[in-house]
Parts: C-alpha cells; structure tokens; sequence
C-alpha cells in the first residue's frame, strides 16, 4: 500500500504564530519544522525520533542554527522537545495542522484529537523582551539597532539568548560610548603649544643658543 502523503494542510496559523521570530529566523524556523513533518506521521502521534545530522540534509541549514530553531519552535510550543536515553523526540502540536489524507482513496482521515501533552497554543507565547523589540524594529539597520541596544542595561544585554552577536556587539559600543563620556580630552591650544615647544627643542641652532646663555649666566627673560 501507498502510504506517501497526499497532503498535509500546515495551517496559517504557524505562520502568524511565527511572526514572534525576526526576518530570516522566521524561514529557517518554518524550514526545520517542514524537515521535523517529514517524519512525523498521524499513525505515531506526529512525534519523530531525529538526529541533527538529519535535519542538516533536509535543509542544508548548519547545526547550530538548527539547534537554534528547535529551542525556538519548543518555546513558542509548536514542536516540543522531549530529551530520551537514545536522543531527543520531536512531537509536533496537532493544532498547527489540518487533517491528513494518504492516497490511497479507501483512508478516510479522521479530525485529530487534540494531545493532552500540549497546553492552548496561541494565548502561552514567549513574551518578546525589548531586545527582540529593537531588532524588529529597526530590522536592516544595523547601526540603529546597535545604538538603541547599547542603552540597555549590561545584565540584560549579556542574558540574550537570540540575537547573541547583536547583543555582544552593543556591549562593546555601551563601552567604548562609556570611556568617550569619561574622557578627559586636551584643549587644542595646550596641544599645539606643547607641539611648538617639541620642534623648538629639536632645533640645533636653538639648543645650542640655549648652552651658550647658560655658560654665561644669561637669563634672556630677565630682558623682556
């Protein structure tokens, strides 16, 4: 018997729900969940056994950013995360997904019921900090992001999770903008007057009008 999908109806839902995650996360995150689906069948409880190795050669995403997005879609509570003796088991909410049919035209597929492992979905979000806020917000503008970022507080900025580079990058602008604050900066005067005083001392003819006044105890500015 031919047991190959015929469809799998992903609601829009998970696509709205992504919106929490920014930009290009977004699709790497819907990418993820597409290579979890595709081991993952109503006959087992839409729950798969896989490796990263696995989903690396689904998608061709590198695992750190797989890792990424597993921890992503477990905390918004749409592929949950189950860590057993023999590796990690994936079980995907059924509220994401519409009823699936097989081809073979004698499979009437039934509405799925709903898994008591998933609490309601859509009002138990991950609240977005204000990190995630500014990077939303000023997405494209790296300059602006880093500006808004380094006013926040250091804790905060060294507890991210996400946006890890981001958030190491205003550390270093939060510190550089502190030492320019507490600097002590030269007036030009003072510094061009120190500058004069270095190119008179080097000249020879100078030093050597110096040496001459002090052998005969002339105090020029006793003239003056």
């Amino acid at each position: 018997m031919n047991v190959s999908r015929g469809f799998l109806h992903i609601t829009y839902k998970i696509y709205h729900h992504l919106d929490l995650v920014d930009g290009e996360r977004k699709s790497h995150c819907l990418n993820v969940f597409l290579s979890v689906m595709k081991y993952s069948w109503k006959k087992n409880g839409y729950k798969a056994q896989l490796r990263h190795e696995t989903i690396h050669k689904d998608t061709g995403l590198c695992r750190t950013t797989i890792k990424s997005c597993l921890e992503t879609l477990n905390k918004l509570n749409i592929v949950k995360s189950v860590r057993g003796r023999s590796g990690k088991t994936y079980l995907v909410n059924e509220t994401f997904l519409r009823a699936e049919k097989l081809y073979e035209p004698t499979q009437i597929a039934v509405k799925p019921t709903q898994d008591s492992r998933f609490t309601a979905t859509l009002e138990e979000t991950i609240s977005i900090n204000n990190i995630g806020k500014i990077v939303k917000s000023f997405a494209g503008d790296t300059e602006k992001i880093l500006d808004e970022l380094s006013k926040l507080p250091l804790e905060e900025l060294k507890a991210e999770t996400v946006n890890v580079y981001l958030c190491k990058q205003a550390i270093q602008r939060k510190e550089d903008n502190e030492i320019k604050a507490n600097a002590t900066y030269v007036s030009g005067d003072k510094i061009l007057a120190a500058l004069s005083k270095i190119k008179k001392q080097a000249n020879p003819r100078y030093r050597e009008k110096v040496e001459y006044n002090k052998r005969n105890g002339i105090k020029p500015w006793e003239n003056k």
